[in-house]
């Protein structure tokens, strides 16, 4: 659908600053000496900021705004550089949009390369602690890649059973596909709710395997999950693909990004899907 956003002259702009306190949203901030819209997200497009130019370089354009899309956001963020693009992403976190945070921040790891930054600095920025020694919200431990020994598991007071996760990050757009814990390894690739609905997630499907996770309903920019996956196969060399999806008629989305992904790669490894029923069963196991 076509929706109001605003716009900004970067000519007749001379970063006065009168517009920001008058953008209810917090979409605008003087970044570089210029008035810039750091997110489309919360502009309304009503226009309140642009009597308070006395440059008139505020207007308002109708353009195509179909469901937001961070990919798409971010690709013209970096066009305006690192201060821009910490900004934006600063903006999604504070109003509690950590999803669109998380594609943005696997946008710039997957094109680190081609940008004009130093993307560690950005992530560096966004896990900065506040006075008081806590994180920013939605920050820790963000992306840095870790990977731990697993540690024995004991049963305490509790029963408690041990977590079988040996790496951090596991969120699909977090993940840096050429990670070591991922170098000729059993992956598994899960649906999000799966470790909710099935009680021994840990010790039936990922013992002994590296982890990553993705919701093929909610989640944005799966061409980025198709071609991470891909780099897991041809270059990371993975032994085998486990895909544990829910029994909705969405989560078999999630195969068909793995499929997808398959089709493009130059070698060929064994893929087994496992369909997890809302009620915690496992209904289907097969190879696929």
């Amino acid at each position: 659908m076509e929706r109001e956003i605003v716009k900004i002259n970067d000519e007749l702009c001379d970063g006065c600053g009168k517009c920001v306190p008058n953008c209810h949203e917090g979409a605008l901030q003087i970044i570089d000496g210029k008035a810039v819209l750091i997110s489309d997200l919360m502009c309304d497009g009503l226009g309140a900021c642009i009597g308070h130019c006395p440059q008139g370089a505020i207007t308002i354009e109708k353009r195509e705004a179909e469901a937001y899309n961070e990919v798409k956001v971010m690709a013209e963020m970096v066009l305006k550089g690192k201060n821009t693009v910490i900004a934006h992403l600063k903006h999604l976190r504070d109003h509690n949009e950590h999803g669109f945070m998380k594609e943005g921040m696997g946008y710039l790891q997957a094109n680190k390369e081609k940008l004009g930054f130093d993307v560690n600095e950005v992530v560096a920025e966004m896990h900065k602690k506040e006075e008081g020694g806590g994180c920013h919200s939605g920050g820790c431990p963000g992306s840095k890649p870790m990977s731990f020994e697993h540690k024995h598991e004991h049963a305490g007071h509790h029963h408690e059973v041990g977590s079988q996760l040996t790496h951090w990050p596991v969120q699909l757009h977090l993940i840096n596909p050429a990670a070591n814990f991922f170098q000729n390894k059993d992956v598994v690739i899960a649906a999000d709710c799966t470790a909710f609905a099935y009680g021994d997630f840990h010790n039936r499907f990922m013992k002994g395997k590296s982890l990553v996770i993705a919701c093929p309903k909610l989640d944005q920019g799966q061409d980025i999950y198709v071609e991470k996956i891909r780099k897991m196969v041809d270059e990371a060399k993975v032994n085998t693909i486990t895909v544990v999806i829910m029994e909705v008629p969405c989560c078999g989305g999630l195969l068909q990004i793995v499929r997808s992904a398959l089709s493009q790669c130059t070698r060929k490894v064994p893929v087994k899907g496992i369909v997890i029923g809302i009620q915690g069963e496992i209904l289907e196991e097969d190879w696929m």
